[in-house]
Protein backbone atom coordinates (compact mmCIF):
# COMPACT_ATOMS: atom_id res chain seq x y z
CA UNK A 1 0.00 0.00 0.00
CA UNK A 2 2.81 2.13 0.95
CA UNK A 3 4.03 1.57 -2.67
CA UNK A 4 0.62 2.64 -4.32
CA UNK A 5 0.71 5.58 -2.25
CA UNK A 6 4.35 6.92 -3.05
CA UNK A 7 3.54 6.34 -7.12
CA UNK A 8 -0.02 7.80 -6.78
CA UNK A 9 1.86 10.98 -5.42
CA UNK A 10 4.73 10.87 -7.36
CA UNK A 11 1.76 11.18 -10.53
CA UNK A 12 -0.18 13.46 -9.12
CA UNK A 13 3.44 15.83 -8.75
CA UNK A 14 4.42 15.03 -11.81
CA UNK A 15 1.20 16.12 -13.27
CA UNK A 16 0.65 19.50 -11.17
CA UNK A 17 4.35 20.43 -11.83
CA UNK A 18 3.41 19.99 -15.96
CA UNK A 19 -0.17 22.26 -15.06
CA UNK A 20 1.92 25.05 -13.84
CA UNK A 21 4.37 24.84 -16.75
CA UNK A 22 1.66 25.13 -19.22
CA UNK A 23 0.64 28.23 -17.74
CA UNK A 24 3.79 30.01 -17.87
CA UNK A 25 4.25 29.61 -21.43
CA UNK A 26 0.81 31.24 -21.93
CA UNK A 27 1.23 34.18 -24.00
CA UNK A 28 0.95 37.96 -22.71
CA UNK A 29 -0.96 40.24 -24.55
CA UNK A 30 0.93 43.08 -26.13
CA UNK A 31 1.27 46.75 -24.55
CA UNK A 32 0.41 49.91 -26.62
CA UNK A 33 2.81 52.70 -26.45
CA UNK A 34 -0.40 54.96 -26.48
CA UNK A 35 -1.63 53.00 -23.38
CA UNK A 36 1.38 53.27 -21.33
CA UNK A 37 1.67 56.75 -21.72
CA UNK A 38 -1.55 57.97 -21.78
CA UNK A 39 -0.85 60.51 -24.79
CA UNK A 40 -2.78 60.02 -28.64
CA UNK A 41 0.30 62.07 -29.22
CA UNK A 42 2.29 58.54 -29.69
CA UNK A 43 -0.72 57.11 -32.48
CA UNK A 44 0.02 57.07 -35.75
CA UNK A 45 -2.05 59.37 -38.11
CA UNK A 46 -4.27 58.31 -40.34
CA UNK A 47 -2.94 60.67 -43.21
CA UNK A 48 -1.32 63.55 -43.75
CA UNK A 49 -3.50 66.68 -44.51
CA UNK A 50 -2.76 68.04 -48.17
CA UNK A 51 -3.40 71.83 -48.97
CA UNK A 52 -4.33 73.16 -52.30
CA UNK A 53 -5.79 76.14 -54.09
CA UNK A 54 -8.56 76.53 -56.77
CA UNK A 55 -11.20 78.72 -58.58
CA UNK A 56 -14.68 78.03 -58.92
CA UNK A 57 -18.40 78.86 -58.63
CA UNK A 58 -20.77 78.68 -55.72
CA UNK A 59 -23.65 76.25 -56.38
CA UNK A 60 -25.24 76.07 -53.00
CA UNK A 61 -24.69 77.72 -48.95
CA UNK A 62 -25.48 76.08 -46.47
CA UNK A 63 -24.45 78.15 -43.43
CA UNK A 64 -26.29 76.40 -40.41
CA UNK A 65 -24.61 73.40 -41.51
CA UNK A 66 -21.24 74.85 -42.43
CA UNK A 67 -21.17 73.91 -45.82
CA UNK A 68 -20.40 75.06 -49.25
CA UNK A 69 -20.89 73.42 -53.07
CA UNK A 70 -18.25 74.27 -55.73
CA UNK A 71 -17.92 73.55 -59.17
CA UNK A 72 -14.14 74.12 -59.55
CA UNK A 73 -12.24 73.67 -61.74
CA UNK A 74 -8.77 71.39 -61.38
CA UNK A 75 -6.34 71.54 -58.21
CA UNK A 76 -2.95 70.75 -59.54
CA UNK A 77 -1.65 69.95 -55.26
CA UNK A 78 -4.12 67.47 -54.81
CA UNK A 79 -4.28 65.56 -58.03
CA UNK A 80 -8.03 66.44 -58.61
CA UNK A 81 -10.03 67.11 -62.00
CA UNK A 82 -12.58 69.56 -62.14
CA UNK A 83 -15.68 68.57 -60.17
CA UNK A 84 -18.72 69.81 -58.44
CA UNK A 85 -18.27 69.17 -54.07
CA UNK A 86 -19.23 70.15 -51.39
CA UNK A 87 -16.48 71.56 -48.67
CA UNK A 88 -17.48 72.22 -44.79
CA UNK A 89 -16.67 75.86 -44.21
CA UNK A 90 -16.40 78.41 -41.12
CA UNK A 91 -20.27 80.76 -41.82
CA UNK A 92 -18.21 83.65 -41.17
CA UNK A 93 -15.50 83.19 -44.54
CA UNK A 94 -19.07 82.86 -46.74
CA UNK A 95 -19.56 86.46 -45.79
CA UNK A 96 -20.04 88.64 -48.86
CA UNK A 97 -20.46 85.57 -50.83
CA UNK A 98 -23.79 84.30 -52.51
CA UNK A 99 -24.97 81.11 -55.08
CA UNK A 100 -23.38 82.15 -58.57
CA UNK A 101 -19.84 84.10 -57.85
CA UNK A 102 -16.66 83.16 -58.98
CA UNK A 103 -14.41 82.86 -56.22
CA UNK A 104 -10.30 81.81 -55.56
CA UNK A 105 -10.16 79.49 -52.51
CA UNK A 106 -8.02 77.04 -50.42
CA UNK A 107 -8.92 74.00 -49.22
CA UNK A 108 -7.09 71.06 -46.72
CA UNK A 109 -7.87 67.77 -47.56
CA UNK A 110 -7.37 64.54 -44.93
CA UNK A 111 -7.83 61.97 -47.35
CA UNK A 112 -11.53 61.86 -46.68
CA UNK A 113 -13.46 65.31 -46.35
CA UNK A 114 -12.08 69.19 -47.46
CA UNK A 115 -12.46 72.33 -45.42
CA UNK A 116 -12.44 75.55 -46.96
CA UNK A 117 -9.97 77.95 -45.41
CA UNK A 118 -9.79 80.76 -47.56
CA UNK A 119 -12.19 82.06 -49.94
CA UNK A 120 -12.50 85.20 -51.80
CA UNK A 121 -14.62 86.29 -54.69
CA UNK A 122 -13.17 86.85 -57.96
CA UNK A 123 -13.97 91.02 -59.08
CA UNK A 124 -15.61 90.12 -62.97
Amino acid sequence: MKKSLMIASSLALVASLAACNKEADAPKPVESAAIDTGSMSEMPMATEIKHGKGVGTVTAIDAAKGIVTLDHGDIAELQWPAMKMGFAIKPELLAGIKVGDKVNFEIDWDGKAGTVTKVEKVDS
